[in-house]
């Protein structure tokens, strides 16, 4: 369909777009409609220039250091002269003084309490309202609904008091561990009651106390016969619920049903990675849902098991402190926004050029404007800030860039100087090496800096895609460049004042089902010093939250500081292969598993405009799957088909049998059955006209040319294609 625009001073704006910033975003502002376009005029115009600049110095790097490995073809890389190189060429920065960040009006979630942090694609209402509302969540059903005890028996339809039992005995454990008791264990208890500002527990007659009665912090209902009761531990509250009625409550000799657990402290509301979202129509949807969530008036309706259910934001939980005072805690996770990057434009609006927009400029002034109505309300931020997570910046000329940005987006909005702050999003190899530099310049703005390994990878492949074949994607994450990379991004955050100010963050657990793993496992991310990590859903985030309980993860960071810095020499370390000898089938079984993966998650964002969900693997295990598993995989195979490792010919053949493989797990997908999805077309019925199959080969054969191996402009191109086919 085609787009209708109105012409704005020098801009033309979707008809949709200006509709919706008229008439909804601005509303109730102190913003006029004339202000903002004339002002977002002015500064686009200004601003669009040193975009396209500064894209067109990445492809000028990139041609630089692709022409150097090319020259030094069959020469061992010498890491000095390598380093002297990338200074030479602007690349590496001269790293400046030690300072501290200087980053103001920073809510508590950020800066005083680590716990886990929810990524959700903003364009899925009823998603992101889950992801608000997974502040609190239910440890029973998390235990309960998942392998975290033991697998589940899925013919067992109604409740299982042996698997309840098992649930119990698991948060009573927790809560020994956590909240000691003097005298005994929380599995004798049977009552309990607050008696002069304490909390006393009973074992029939006999009374015990908290080892630590500062852990007690309020109650609800009569304190002789509390209803709930709150604790808190490494800045973490839980909520005890008592409700013998309950089925749970029933099996417990206290009445206890449940424990309530602050779980999602954060969460990423994204117009990025997660989302499919390319056209002004796309935009409006991400754009009004994140305005929803900043009234506070976000509301989505939808059928399950024949019931219309109705989801909105959670509201904040009043309790009676243990003073006999009122106390409230937050209801919901502290809301952050991601925006895009620096590279993609969009159609909503055109320059005066008749160029596309900045999709991350537009991203900026109209993801700000939206928490003007938080800043009246203090739903989300109590501090008066709007927390933008910026990813996929290129070292800190970008992140300088970003700076401006929003000292413009304030200019325009009427905001106060730094009201924007900016999280930095360390995946790219430029930003890696000169960190230190790109918080300094944005260090009265930075709130957050994390690591994302398959990014991060996908950058590494393409910026020394000439250097050699690449190391086999199992074996990245032991190389010698990933170890430094991660200790890098917390060194550097330590140093520069992070701990008790700014979020360090660990990227995601990519196995939604596989939760008795990610216990054991993702406390490897606390001890690398993260006082937040990404997890796949409110369950696993009630999961993860456990870990925090387990770790003060102040004091590791303090134990982190007396530890060696990681050395550029070592992120700087390539991970080519050494004179490979795989054989044939190794060979692959490695491209057939990259490939599945790649189709898997192409077909949903081409046909489907799902930007990330649960796709299954070449072994049928369900990961999360967003655009930078996409760039990993298709960069990979990029680069042995450019190292003569395999054949063109042979890719496609492996792209074939595993198209088949993904229609065939597909097919009975109820996810294409639901309200608003269309039916799933199979690749394999007609690859020569499969739009998404032919994208997942352009993201390979044609993966050496895309700016920095980004799949974005493929991606777009062809999701384009369909929409205008199906409209």
């Amino acid at each position: 369909m085609q787009e209708k625009y109105i012409n704005v001073n020098n801009l033309r704006v979707s008809e949709k777009l200006l509709n919706f910033v008229n008439e909804e975003l601005l509303k109730d502002t102190e913003v006029s409609p004339n202000s903002f376009w004339e002002g977002f005029d002015k500064a686009v115009h200004e601003l669009a220039p040193r975009n396209k600049e500064l894209l067109d110095i990445r492809d000028n790097l990139q041609n630089q250091i692709d022409e150097w490995h090319i020259k030094n073809k069959g020469i061992e890389i010498n890491i000095d002269e390598y380093k002297k190189f990338l200074l030479e060429i602007g690349y590496l920065k001269e790293e400046g003084p030690d300072f501290k960040i200087e980053t103001n009006n920073i809510d508590e979630e950020i800066s005083n309490i680590a716990g886990p942090q929810l990524v959700v694609p903003i364009m899925n209402a009823r998603y992101a309202l889950n992801a608000a509302n997974a502040r609190w969540m239910s440890l029973y059903d998390s235990l309960y609904g998942t392998d975290a005890i033991e697998p589940i028996d899925n013919s067992k339809k109604d409740y299982d008091a042996s698997r309840g039992e098992l649930v119990i005995n698991y948060a009573k454990e927790f809560l020994d561990k956590y909240f000691s008791l003097e005298n005994f264990s929380w599995k004798e208890v049977t009552s309990f009651d607050i008696q002069e500002k304490s909390l006393i527990i009973y074992k029939n007659e006999k009374t015990t106390k908290l080892k630590d009665q500062n852990k007690f912090i309020g109650h609800k209902g009569e304190s002789n016969k509390p209803s709930s009761i709150i604790l808190k531990n490494n800045n973490l509250h839980i909520e005890i619920l008592v409700d013998p009625t309950s089925l749970s409550g029933k099996q417990d000799p206290a009445g206890i049903s449940d424990l309530i657990i602050e779980s999602a402290l954060s969460t990423i509301c994204d117009n990025e990675d997660s989302v499919a979202a390319v056209d002004a129509e796309d935009k409006v949807a991400c754009y009004q849902n994140w305005l929803g969530l900043m009234k506070g008036d976000l509301v989505n309706k939808f059928e399950k098991n024949g019931k219309t259910i109705e989801r909105k934001l959670n509201k904040d939980k009043s309790y009676i402190s243990k003073d006999g005072l009122g106390l409230k805690l937050h209801g919901r996770s502290l809301l952050l926004v991601r925006n895009v990057g620096h590279l993609m434009t969009n159609s909503a609006i055109l320059l005066k050029d008749g160029t596309e927009i900045p999709e991350g400029i537009m991203d900026a002034f109209i993801t700000t404007a939206a928490a003007l109505h938080d800043f009246k309300l203090k739903g989300n931020s109590r501090s008066g800030s709007v927390y933008i997570v910026k990813p996929k910046m290129h070292g800190p000329d970008e992140t300088a860039f970003t700076d401006l940005i929003f000292t413009k987006v304030e200019e325009v909005l009427n905001l106060k100087k730094y009201t924007c702050k900016i999280g930095i999003m360390d995946e790219e190899r430029r930003t890696s090496a000169n960190l230190k530099e790109c918080i300094r310049s944005l260090k009265n703005r930075v709130f957050f800096i994390n690591t994302g390994f398959l990014d991060r990878t996908g950058d590494e492949m393409h910026t020394s895609m000439e250097a050699g074949p690449m190391i086999k994607k199992g074996d990245m994450k032991s190389s010698e460049w990933i170890n430094a990379y991660e200790n890098n991004n917390v060194d550097v955050g330590i140093k520069c004042g992070f701990s008790g100010k700014a979020q360090i963050g660990k990227g995601m657990w990519a196995m939604p089902d596989k939760m008795k793993d990610m216990l054991e496992q993702k406390t490897g991310h606390l001890k690398a010093g993260a006082n937040c990590a990404w997890v796949p859903s409110p369950t696993a985030a009630a999961l993860h939250a456990l870990h925090y309980h387990e770790i003060n993860i102040f004091d590791k960071q303090k134990e982190i500081q007396s530890r060696d810095a990681a050395k550029l020499n070592d992120l700087l370390t390539i991970p080519i292969a050494d004179r490979p000898n795989w054989s044939v089938e190794e060979i692959k079984s490695e491209v057939s598993n990259s490939a599945q993966t790649l189709l898997g998650y192409v077909v949903r964002w081409i046909d489907h405009g799902v930007g990330c969900s649960k796709v299954p693997d070449i072994n049928n295990v369900g990961l999360m799957e967003d655009r930078a598993t996409l760039r990993i995989s298709s960069q990979h195979i990029a680069n042995w088909v450019h190292h003569g490792i395999i054949s063109k010919e042979n890719v496609i053949e492996i792209m074939k049998e595993m198209a088949k493989v993904v229609d065939k797990q597909n097919e009975n997908d109820s996810a294409y059955s639901r309200s608003g999805r269309s039916s799933y077309t199979k690749m394999s019925d007609d690859f020569e006209n499969s739009i998404a199959f032919s994208a997942a080969c352009d993201l390979i054969f044609k993966g050496k040319e895309q700016p920095s191996g980004y799949t974005e402009p493929l991606l777009h191109l062809n999701r384009i294609k369909i929409k205008s086919i199906q409209n």
